[in-house]
């Protein structure tokens, strides 16, 4: 589905997609359209993105066409998802020990829809770090 979904293809465009939204939260998707990973996490993007437009806008940028960030948020994972307001990263304890992004697809659109929440109520609060409201750490999972 990474085809319905807008893609940045410079360094440039992600700056401005960043700079310039001041009302929603950005969010973007690193990795490739050909990964089985991300084709999983674009899929659920797809199908939340017309439910979190009010509040969140969703792009997508290939690592190997833009490697300008690559070092910079240290985008070594097949998928990652990365959440900005007002040109700051939020950072979100999602309970994995990262907490500058998601790195894993997530399947169930509506636990995406609620981690999108509590980033945009927290960054309109200023918060630069966002708790989850799910503990995704393995510590529980035997």
């Amino acid at each position: 589905m990474s085809y319905f979904l807008p893609h940045l293809k410079s360094g440039w465009h992600v700056d401005q997609a960043i700079l310039n939204e001041e009302q929603r939260v950005v969010i973007i998707r690193f990795g490739h359209d050909w990964d089985p990973t991300c084709m999983v996490m674009d899929e659920t993007l797809y199908k939340i993105a017309e439910k979190v437009k009010n509040f969140a806008v969703i792009y997508l940028v290939d690592i190997t066409q833009v490697p300008d960030f690559n070092k910079m948020y240290e985008l070594y994972d097949p998928c990652t998802l990365m959440f900005f307001f007002r040109n700051k990263h939020i950072m979100i304890d999602l309970g994995t020990g990262n907490n500058n992004k998601i790195n894993w697809a997530m399947e169930n659109g509506q636990e995406l829809i609620d981690i999108i929440e509590v980033v945009y109520q927290g960054a309109r609060k200023g918060r630069g770090l966002v708790v989850s409201p799910k503990d995704y750490s393995t510590k529980y999972k035997y």
